[in-house]
């Protein structure tokens, strides 16, 4: 069978066949169901995506070609409070979560009396949420892992047990987790076990390029017994730009890196749910300008009125910080196109917290990274990052986290890996790894088999 009876065989079933996507009230998490909608939506399967008015706003503000194959639910909850740290910030979006069962489960059970299955895909932190599907018998659910696999894996192994010995050398090296989660967010994790049991298998951003060894590890029967596991990442890849274009359109960082020597740009950024303490921001300000590196720096403070508007409240500079690093370094305020900057030939490096969508983003554009883990799964993603890929430097080990990163630090790591032979080696091999997973991704790759797989899967006879 060629490809294209193959794409035939996969495509035929599909208007009998909807997906509905139910994600997590945190943007990273959104975003790759998003990402993961389109990558579906491409079989000309219809999906459905459900979340709260808020976030879904927050998609439509941030991503304006949906397609005609993806549709939008909105559910009203009680606005969250967004007045205090991460993580704790977050919780009261995390507690309307709550709210969302009964429709959620209104809409699976609409949908189901229209089509012949409906495939429900899930973050696995809304199990709660679906677990009245399997009381539709043309339904079933999928969990979403949003995390590495890696990551996903060493929490695992540690909750059932540590059912099976692992190589005394790593768990030496293997951050412990110790604090990466708040007392209320855990609370969050537990109300979700006890329902994610009935679920028919697994979906991961990743690839088995990336993380062949640990996926298997994952697959093992004392830890995910007979269910199915499909790593058909990134959802959200790009190949590194052939031609440096200069164009008065685009984003004003990307006119900025047009103008830049290749490698030459430490791009930094953490995310949209950290912010700095005054003390911290002075360092890191310091170290970047007496790298004397070029570099991009998203310096917006973490949403905190709201996961819509950008205006948050920036950061406070040094006096003339900026002035000093005119035409060398661009500080930017408010959002980027991260993707794109990670895509471009001037990038050389990325300083970042670790989160998995920055992390996988940065692996399929062969960017080499600092890694500054802060909470969550970060600890590991950095492991994967530094120990496992070799591709990235370490700000610090997870245990001294709390501890003042000074601009001596910022300075060194930034020049080691812009411009030395090690940050070279480096960029060689993630350049290297990135064009593996561009390859996995493409027709007839294993990231694309898995998707076909799945696929053909959920529109089974």
């Amino acid at each position: 069978m060629d490809r294209q009876e193959q794409n035939d065989a996969i495509h035929r079933p599909a208007a009998e066949v909807v997906v509905v996507m139910v994600p997590f009230l945190a943007h990273g998490h959104l975003n790759q169901l998003l990402h993961l909608s389109h990558l579906i939506s491409s079989y000309n399967i219809p999906v459905h995506l459900v979340s709260t008015t808020t976030h879904i706003r927050q998609v439509r503000s941030r991503h304006h070609n949906s397609g005609e194959c993806i549709h939008f639910h909105e559910i009203p909850t009680p606005p969250p409070d967004h007045s205090k740290r991460f993580p704790c910030h977050r919780q009261p979006s995390f507690d309307s979560t709550l709210h969302l069962r009964r429709p959620v489960a209104d809409l699976i059970l609409s949908l189901s009396t229209t089509s012949r299955r409906v495939a429900v895909v899930h973050d696995f932190l809304m199990s709660y949420v679906v677990q009245d599907v399997q009381n539709i018998p043309n339904a079933e659910t999928y969990i979403f892992t949003p995390l590495s696999a890696c990551a996903t894996f060493w929490i695992e192994w540690e909750r059932f047990g540590r059912p099976f010995p692992m190589d005394p050398e790593i768990l030496k090296r293997i951050p412990s987790g110790d604090g990466a989660f708040s007392p209320e967010f855990v609370e969050v994790v537990n109300l979700q076990y006890p329902h994610m049991n009935s679920h028919v298998g697994e979906l991961l951003d990743s690839s088995r390029v990336i993380e062949g060894e640990y996926l298997e590890y994952l697959e093992r029967k004392e830890l995910k017994g007979t269910k199915k596991l499909w790593a058909i990442g990134p959802f959200n890849h790009v190949n590194k730009s052939l031609v440096v274009t200069v164009s008065e359109t685009r984003h004003k960082c990307l006119q900025w890196l047009d103008l830049q020597p290749t490698n030459s740009v430490i791009y930094v950024s953490f995310g949209t749910t950290t912010t700095f303490s005054d003390d911290q921001i002075k360092e890191l300000a310091i170290g970047l300008e007496k790298s004397q590196q070029r570099f991009v720096w998203v310096a917006r403070a973490a949403d905190k009125r709201g996961v819509v508007s950008d205006e948050a409240k920036m950061v406070e500079f040094l006096d003339g910080f900026e002035a000093a690093v005119e035409g060398r370094g661009l500080v930017v305020h408010e959002w980027a196109p991260q993707l794109e900057i990670l895509g471009h030939l001037a990038t050389g490096g990325f300083m970042s917290h670790c989160g998995w969508n920055s992390s996988i983003e940065s692996i399929s554009t062969g960017v080499p990274m600092i890694t500054w883990p802060m909470h969550s799964d970060q600890p590991w993603n950095a492991f994967l990052i530094t120990d496992v890929l070799r591709i990235g430097l370490a700000v610090y080990d997870w245990e001294h986290r709390d501890e003042l990163v000074t601009s001596v630090v910022v300075e060194d790591l930034i020049r080691r890996l812009i411009d030395s032979r090690e940050g070279e080696e480096m960029r060689k091999r993630a350049t290297e790894l990135a064009d593996s997973v561009q390859r996995s991704v493409a027709d007839d790759g294993v990231s694309r088999k898995e998707t076909d797989s799945f696929i053909s899967y959920i529109s089974r006879e």
